[in-house]
């Protein structure tokens, strides 16, 4: 369920072309060809919607009006893309981003899901413009999203991002985008470790040859939080992360890091310690989220299940225990044995900055 990244219990997470200018004028008439009454015409709507029409991952481009700048919306298989940034070197890239982030969460499940109805994306070209969007879209709670300082938030169905660099926006994109994609398939609301967990695996990608690969061993900001909390002797148990509604019960920026960290190590060795010994337990979690079939109380299934119910910390700490327990293992205490080596072994070669 999006929230930005530390706000809404959701903490906040390539290659240029060179030759782009050079391929824009091919073909041209003369030097006014890529104007518009004195305005490059990439600096247009319309101009812009021309560029990107042809790109492989677009079914669609126009302009979109809207009262904040001019914009367009580039429609994908998947997604309806608003946005007033109108960088074409970064812009290009934006749609084959989201379709293999999209593709990327599909990776979760052991097997595909059949998606019918497009996801909603703003992205704005600024700062400004995002906060006047936000104070229109959220409502009277508006003034807590203005705490975001660099990064996203998902609400009302929609991702809304602003630009703040091609990278750090593509990861905060990414990251959101997981609690977008579950928020709208997933039958019932995941715990907010495994929710918070699968969207740190998107925070870091590689773009070569026309798509983008998420490579979370690589995520230097969680490896890095996860080094510094096991240093300072930190480390939240086991059985408390697993309890933990960030967004509620922890207030020090320190302690939200850990979690984000942690939660971070967590899903990636359900994934991949001791070659995946786990991996089925985790997607047996997963699909039974996805289709509703949690073994639950019935008012615990509602109250999962209706995502207008406000997710209480009484209730995520219980939920999410009982179902560690059903899916994951009962011996939580040797499990945690095996998550901390693993997690000592992720980080043993990352140094952090003095």
């Amino acid at each position: 369920m999006m929230k930005s990244c530390e706000i809404t219990m959701t903490t906040i997470r390539l290659s240029i072309i060179s030759s782009v200018f050079v391929l824009l004028l091919t073909g041209c008439e003369g030097p006014q060809a890529d104007r518009v009454g004195g305005t490059p015409k990439l600096a247009t709507p319309v101009g812009m919607a021309e560029y990107l029409k042809d790109l492989p991952a677009v079914r669609k481009v126009e302009p979109w009006s809207d009262e904040y700048a001019p914009g367009i919306t580039i429609t994908t298989e998947h997604y309806d893309i608003h946005t007033t940034l109108l960088d074409p070197l970064m812009l290009r890239q934006v749609p084959g981003f989201v379709e293999s982030a999209y593709r990327g969460y599909q990776s979760q499940l052991p097997e595909p899901i059949d998606t019918k109805t497009r996801l909603t994306i703003y992205l704005f070209g600024s700062r400004q413009e995002w906060e006047d969007f936000t104070k229109k879209f959220v409502g009277r709670q508006w003034r807590a999203y203005m705490k975001i300082k660099k990064g996203a938030y998902y609400l009302n169905g929609a991702c809304v991002a602003y630009n703040i660099g091609r990278k750090k926006t593509f990861s905060v994109i990414a990251h959101e985008g997981w609690h977008q994609f579950n928020s709208r398939h997933f039958a019932y609301r995941l715990p907010s470790w495994l929710d918070e967990g699968i969207a740190t695996l998107f925070e870091t990608s590689r773009y070569d040859k026309g798509r983008f690969y998420f490579e979370p061993h690589k995520n230097g900001g969680r490896l890095g939080g996860l080094r510094r909390t096991i240093l300072t002797e930190n480390m939240i148990p086991l059985k408390k992360l697993i309890s933990l509604n960030p967004g509620y019960v922890i207030d020090d920026r320190g302690s939200v890091l850990a979690f984000y960290s942690q939660a971070y190590a967590l899903v990636r060795f359900l994934r991949e310690e001791d070659y995946g010994k786990r991996l089925g337990n985790y997607q047996n979690l997963l699909m039974a989220g996805l289709r509703g079939e949690w073994p639950l109380e019935p008012e615990l299934r509602r109250i999962a299940a209706d995502r207008n119910i406000p997710l209480t910390a009484r209730f995520n700490a219980f939920v999410s225990s009982k179902l560690f327990s059903l899916y994951i293992g009962q011996d939580i205490e040797q499990i945690e044995a095996e998550y901390i080596a693993f997690c000592k072994k992720s980080v043993y070669r990352v140094r952090l900055a003095k």
